[in-house]
């Protein structure tokens, strides 16, 4: 984990919270999206995201493929929240009342997910 937004009480759309944030990407980035995103068109080098199949009509061979890349890609995002929810603070009903510990607890799973996956990549193989 990279980048956290602050939390949000209740179900909030991706990308509501994307354009609250304000969110400045550095020079040269490709932004992955999926489909939470929808319409949301911030300047960046290269936005990439799964095309959808048009009404009465089938996706091309050259479509499906990007679309499976695109995949490959979002499933390591995919384990990674998966990762970070691990910590059963962090989706489970947070009950404290502090409003910064919501903030606090995403932080701490998302450093201990972080401290697992460099433990993982960096251990000998045996």
């Amino acid at each position: 984990m990279l980048f956290l937004s602050g939390t949000r009480a209740g179900a909030v759309n991706d990308k509501r919270i994307a354009d609250e944030e304000h969110l400045t990407y550095p020079p040269g980035t490709t932004l992955y999206k999926d489909a939470g995103f929808q319409g949301y068109e911030p300047p960046v080098q290269k936005p990439c995201q799964a095309k959808k199949k048009p009404r009465g009509r089938a996706l091309t061979n050259q479509e499906k493929r990007v679309n499976r890349k695109l995949a490959t890609i979002r499933v390591r995002i995919e384990h990674a929240i998966a990762g970070v929810k691990r910590s059963r603070i962090v989706k489970d009903v947070f009950r404290n009342k502090k409003p910064e510990m919501s903030d606090v607890s995403m932080e701490v799973a998302s450093g201990l997910h972080n401290l697992r996956a460099n433990r993982r990549k960096h251990s000998p193989k045996r």
